[in-house]
């Protein structure tokens, strides 16, 4: 855990440069919240607000954000970017996502981008059927093990995926979110992103660790699979400016729903 804070304590200046920030699922999210005028959400692990900047672009008016992060480089990142678009209805907090210091019943929506394997899952769905109204939702997006397994790194990048444990699969979601009785999962949403680059950017990524998965090398070890990497994708693409592949997520579309007794 503290490498990875350390990892992320060091890469928050620049990193919504570094990664991709998808459309399709803050889609998503705006046509379930539907008519709502007034919007209360938090988005838990929320880093540099990347996705936050998106969910006010696409909302727009009546929403209010709790931007939530347990590293504070990327929560005075989040408050220098949102400023920076012209966005004031937010605030901050630093704390961890497992005991969230907010009001019981009290949040329209939860989301959470890319950030849940850094949860501990039971007790994350707990504070979140905690702080939701009733009929209020939580979004999950994330990648799946198996997902993480068939994009640009998993596949060529040497070690990648062995070394990424802490993702899950959708048998392990499914099991823990039976545990809580009050948040009912409405649908599971696949998403699949044709991604098209060049070499020198995906050196450019892994040497400023893109993903926490590069911060679980030693210097050695990460030099030697990089230089392999590269020899990979020369030899497998034709074009090492032409770099074409799939990337895939997976969104928890979950509901609260007050229990009624027998």
């Amino acid at each position: 855990m503290e490498k990875t804070h350390h990892h992320f304590s060091k890469i928050a200046h620049e990193y919504e440069d570094l990664r991709t920030t998808d459309i399709e699922p803050i889609l998503f999210i705006k046509n379930k919240l539907g008519n709502l005028t007034k919007i209360i959400g938090a988005d838990i692990g929320c880093g540099g607000g990347r996705y936050d900047i998106e969910l006010f672009n696409h909302i727009g008016k009546g929403l209010y954000l709790i931007c939530i992060d347990y590293n504070e480089n990327m929560l005075r990142r989040l408050d220098k970017n949102l400023k920076e678009h012209n966005i004031k209805e937010f605030n901050t907090i630093r704390t961890s996502a497992m005991a969230l210091p907010l009001a019981a019943n009290y949040f329209d929506v939860l989301v959470t981008f890319n950030a849940v394997h850094h949860f501990k899952l039971l007790d994350f769905l707990k504070e979140s059927s905690r702080v939701l109204r009733n009929k209020g939702r939580l979004f999950i997006y994330t990648r799946l093990r198996s997902q993480n397994k068939g994009n640009i790194w998993g596949r060529f990048f040497p070690k990648f995926h062995e070394k990424e444990k802490r993702l899950f699969e959708i048998n392990k979601l499914e099991e823990t979110l039976k545990k809580m009785p009050d948040l009912i999962l409405e649908s599971i949403e696949y998403f699949t992103y044709k991604r098209k680059t060049n070499l020198e950017w995906l050196v450019t990524q892994a040497r400023k660790h893109h993903y926490s998965t590069f911060s679980l090398y030693s210097m050695k070890e990460f030099e030697e699979s990089l230089n392999k990497f590269q020899i990979t994708i020369m030899n497998h693409f034709k074009n090492p400016d032409k770099i074409i592949w799939n990337d895939e997520n997976i969104m928890f579309n979950i509901k609260k729903v007050k229990a009624t007794r027998g």
